[in-house]
């Protein structure tokens, strides 16, 4: 009888720690207001480029969010036409993402905050870091594209970015790692 009050308080402390864990662990999704930004320190001499407005008539990603269907970045990409973005992740007011045809990365604002979009680009094989930066506004796109060697891989790093003081701030988001030649 004892051992099995002793197996339910343990049952019971190890669910508390864990749900306690989960509430002060867990990163701001794309739709929480942020109350304090917190600085992100960047690496030496990572390079920050303004995005551009796509080109007219271009077909540009949703800025809509996705559901929270499982997915397979796999699957997604060996089904997809060649223009598709790749890697698309999340944080509050920003969205950004890889399209393998052309190495565009895109930088979606999604918040009216007075802040920029930014996605860092960072490789497998040693390049310098890179920031793409979409001041062009709330509810916009920007594309700056890129040279990336074919047999690499990317990742993308997602946050917000202010223009005045240069700094950048989370909430911050990460993808895995994305073939640039987008086979899986």
């Amino acid at each position: 009888m004892r051992e099995n009050w002793r197996i339910k308080v343990s049952v019971l402390a190890g669910a508390s720690a864990l749900a306690f864990s989960a509430l002060t662990a867990v990163p701001a999704v794309a739709d929480e207001a942020v109350g304090d930004l917190q600085e992100v320190q960047m690496p030496e001499g990572v390079k920050i480029v303004e995005g551009l407005a796509p080109a007219a008539g271009a077909e540009v990603p949703s800025l809509e969010p996705t559901a929270d269907a499982p997915f397979s970045a796999a699957a997604a990409a060996k089904a997809a036409p060649a223009n598709t973005c790749l890697g698309s992740t999340a944080a509050y007011g920003v969205t950004g993402c890889f399209q393998h045809n052309g190495d565009v990365v895109w930088a979606g604002d999604t918040k009216k905050d007075g802040m920029s979009a930014a996605v860092g680009v960072y490789t497998d094989y040693g390049r310098a870091a890179e920031v793409c930066i979409n001041k062009l506004g709330v509810n916009t796109w920007a594309t700056c594209d890129k040279d990336y060697r074919e047999t690499g891989n990317v990742r993308l790093r997602v946050l917000r970015y202010d223009g005045d003081t240069g700094k950048f701030y989370q909430p911050e988001s990460w993808s895995g790692w994305i073939p640039v030649d987008g086979k899986y």
